[in-house]
């Protein structure tokens, strides 16, 4: 069940001599190929940032000449629709005036005959 503590060194000593094994058997690169490793990352990183800046140059301008001038057409031709909606909205709400004020004076003209008829 519970490994004793010899058991613990044993497998941790053949870790250790495995591991050192396994460290012998890379092939580490020379200074040359170091430097020539390295100099392809920068390139490639180099070409990568170049793109990156062609790319964001390329859609802020197209922000800036396509979208915003699309973004101005829209409003322009909402505000005419927004304009053409509150004319239209004028008049139906003076018709709705004249129509309350000739509801108002009906009932007073009701009462006007109600009372004439109580006179009497």
């Amino acid at each position: 069940m519970a490994k004793t503590d010899k058991e613990n060194k044993g497998v941790q000593k053949h870790f250790w001599k495995d591991f050192k094994a396994e460290l012998k058997k890379v092939i580490w690169p020379t200074p040359k190929q170091i430097v020539n490793n390295t100099a392809t990352v920068i390139g490639i990183v180099l070409i990568t940032v170049v793109i990156v800046f062609i790319l964001d140059v390329a859609f802020d301008a197209l922000n800036k000449y396509g979208i915003n001038k699309l973004r101005t057409i829209v409003d322009n031709t909402n505000t005419t629709t927004t304009e053409t909606e509150n004319t239209v909205d004028e008049n139906s709400i003076d018709t709705n005036i004249v129509d309350e004020n000739s509801i108002e004076n009906a009932p007073a003209e009701e009462n006007v005959s109600n009372n004439e008829e109580s006179a009497e």
